[in-house]
């Protein structure tokens, strides 16, 4: 099977494509890989260091849904052809691509099948598919600093499961716990005017 790069770098940089593309025609690339090679796509250009604007609340629902569906022991999964069928700029995902295919590339260099059970039983997508939506939900959230990292959290744990590869799909639930500390540290200090999470555990730390 063909590395996810290399189909991205040939797709898009060595075959003619129209002006604009939409998620239906990166799904030609997805065979039987489906529920990893989709949950990869949509979280990618939020998880860059700099990530492009404007994604993260129409790609954090997209991955909202099919994490449910993984919960639910969806075999295929399905979304709305509104969303799917949605033009993006050939120039815009090209863009994204060129930052992000050295990750990816750097991520396969060390992937393989192993730790299976956490990526193919009921009880792992489960897991998987919880963690998941959780960091599709923070991704939602319109606060600077709540998008990039669940959205790299979203983008290990499943280019794990793309891969079958447990091991990396729980350092992907790590950078998601870590995604979920910082994102309610924002919000704390949204709401109660300041002070962090991190500030809360230093004060009860000190009693």
């Amino acid at each position: 099977m063909a590395k996810l790069s290399s189909e991205l770098q040939r797709f898009f940089f060595e075959t003619e494509q129209p002006a604009q593309v939409k998620l239906t025609d990166i799904l030609l690339l997805v065979k039987e890989r489906t529920f990893g090679f989709l949950l990869v796509i949509l979280s990618l250009p939020s998880a860059l260091p700099i990530p492009a604007p404007g994604y993260s609340v129409p790609f954090g629902i997209l991955i909202f849904l099919l994490a449910i569906q993984l919960i639910a022991g969806f075999k295929t999964p399905w979304l709305p052809q509104r969303m799917v069928n949605h033009p993006i700029k050939l120039e815009t995902v090209q863009g994204i691509l060129k930052k992000g295919i050295p990750w990816l590339q750097r991520i396969e260099a060390i992937a393989r099948p192993r730790l299976v059970y956490i990526c193919t039983t009921l009880p792992g997508r489960i897991i998987i598919g919880s963690a998941i939506a959780l960091m599709a939900i923070s991704m939602m959230i319109p606060i600077p600093g709540t998008n990039t990292l669940p959205a790299m959290g979203i983008f290990v744990t499943s280019f794990g499961l793309l891969e079958d590869d447990g091991a990396i799909s729980l350092g992907g639930l790590v950078l998601c716990l870590m995604g979920a500390i910082l994102t309610t540290s924002i919000l704390i200090a949204v709401i109660w005017g300041g002070s962090s999470l991190l500030d809360y555990i230093k004060i009860w730390l000190g009693r």
